[in-house]
């Protein structure tokens, strides 16, 4: 893991830390093609050098949240659009078990658009 992305878990306080971390972990779990980068100052995972996801904490309630880039073509009912035209956010709070089968699901799905050829990678 690059410093700046070790950097961005590490400055993160309890339980934030260890829930975007297990997080990660989920995401990198996957599938064999998803790689982890830094964009826009937060973790990006791509699948194979597509955006696929982010992590990142909400500014007002402080908890983290995993982004979906292709959100607007998943249906699942704690996918949040919000005002957002394209992504879709699902919470996740720190203080509580990490819905981990639930997370799975919606990132295969996910990842299904891409494997599908619905989200075009590149060549």
């Amino acid at each position: 893991m690059p410093d700046d992305l070790h950097n961005f878990y590490l400055n993160k306080e309890e339980p934030n830390k260890s829930c975007l971390l297990a997080l990660r972990s989920i995401i990198l779990d996957q599938d064999i093609n998803i790689s982890e980068t830094q964009k826009y100052g937060m973790p990006c995972f791509c699948y194979k050098k597509k955006m696929f996801c982010y992590l990142w904490t909400d500014k007002k309630t402080d908890e983290p949240y995993l982004l979906l880039v292709e959100g607007k073509l998943l249906d699942h009912p704690k996918l949040e659009q919000g005002d957002r035209s394209r992504m879709k956010i699902f919470r996740v709070n720190p203080n509580k078990d990490i819905p981990i089968k639930t997370i799975e699901s919606i990132l295969q799905k996910a990842l299904d658009l891409y494997r599908s050829g619905k989200i075009k990678l590149s060549k």
